[in-house]
């Protein structure tokens, strides 16, 4: 690389800009993003809002530094190579074969490099593994294709399906948001600033409990049980999908977990084991209260709403 182009794209400020225009168009997306949902065009995780997706997110971001800076270094030592050592440029070849000083430069900056890494590394991993206490425990039981829920000190259980195109339009309808191949007739239902333990478990083939806002994903394998936590720091809908291929519809079975707030948790937790639609009333005007709209003590559930039949 001649001088004149080094400077044109190290001196100038070229990198600079080039940088500011990505931390530019990232922040924009990511404050454009709506919650606990992927949107069309998103750049980069889900907005997060447990301790571990920060973590996630923080780790993510400092290797896309890592890896943008070796790719530049290795581009620029590549067009070096080719403007300079070239059979015009460059008609006599050295015949140096040995450089003690680069050869130790790249065994120790590598080095360096992998121990920056693995610092954040472990301390996410050993995050990830250490389960504070309980404030709520969820069995999570994958099946093809929906998810079966209990709640171990609660004596609640119930089938999670997602809706069909019909019943979308029909819970749109009473209110609520009712994202395509994302929304379920029966939500996970937790408290906003809980810890969450949720046991994972599968009933045939191994599925995948994920929730890209919470940073959490795990296998359910059959006849055995694995665990995963969160802590919820915003109240919100957040969606998830299987993450494991298990059958034909593996793309139709949605996780849907409703964060809200204590009193509306218990308001919620007493009426389901009473009554399922008042329970749902409960999770819409919660829903609608969020989400600005005033209205809320008039909300009606739709009597017509079908009820999603599963085959098992």
């Amino acid at each position: 690389m001649s001088k004149r182009m080094s400077r044109v794209i190290f001196g100038s400020g070229v990198l600079v800009r080039i940088f500011a225009l990505i931390g530019a168009v990232v922040a924009g997306t990511g404050q454009s993003l709506a919650q606990g949902k992927p949107e069309n065009w998103q750049l980069g995780f889900q907005k997060g809002v447990t301790p571990i997706a920060y973590q996630i997110e923080s780790f993510h971001n400092l290797l896309l530094i890592i890896i943008t800076l070796i790719a530049l270094f290795v581009l620029a030592l590549l067009v070096i190579v080719v403007m300079r050592f070239n059979e015009k440029a460059n008609p006599v070849p050295s015949k140096t074969t040995h450089n003690t000083t680069i050869e130790v430069l790249w065994t120790v900056i590598p080095i360096f490099i992998l121990i920056v890494i693995a610092v954040p590394s472990f301390r996410l991993l050993y995050a990830q593994h250490a389960y504070p206490p309980a404030d709520v425990t969820i069995k999570a039981i994958g099946n093809q294709w929906y998810w079966s829920y209990e709640y171990p000190d609660s004596d609640v259980s119930f089938d999670s399906v997602m809706l069909e195109d019909a019943e979308l339009e029909a819970a749109r309808k009473e209110g609520f948001e009712a994202p395509r191949l994302l929304a379920v007739d029966n939500p996970v239902v937790v408290p906003v600033n809980k810890v969450v333990h949720v046991l994972v478990t599968a009933s045939d083939v191994i599925h995948n409990w994920t929730i890209p806002a919470f940073g959490s994903k795990i296998d359910g394998v059959p006849g055995r049980v694995t665990q995963t936590w969160f802590k919820a720091e915003k109240e919100g809908v957040y969606y998830g999908q299987c993450s494991e291929l298990c059958g034909i519809r593996h793309a139709f079975m949605p996780i849907a977990v409703h964060v809200v707030s204590n009193s509306v948790y218990a308001n919620w937790l007493k009426t389901v084991q009473e009554d399922e639609e008042k329970a749902r009333k409960v999770l819409l005007q919660a829903e609608l209260k969020r989400r600005g709209i005033t209205n809320v003590a008039n909300t009606e559930i739709n009597p017509d709403r079908q009820q999603t039949q599963v085959n098992r």
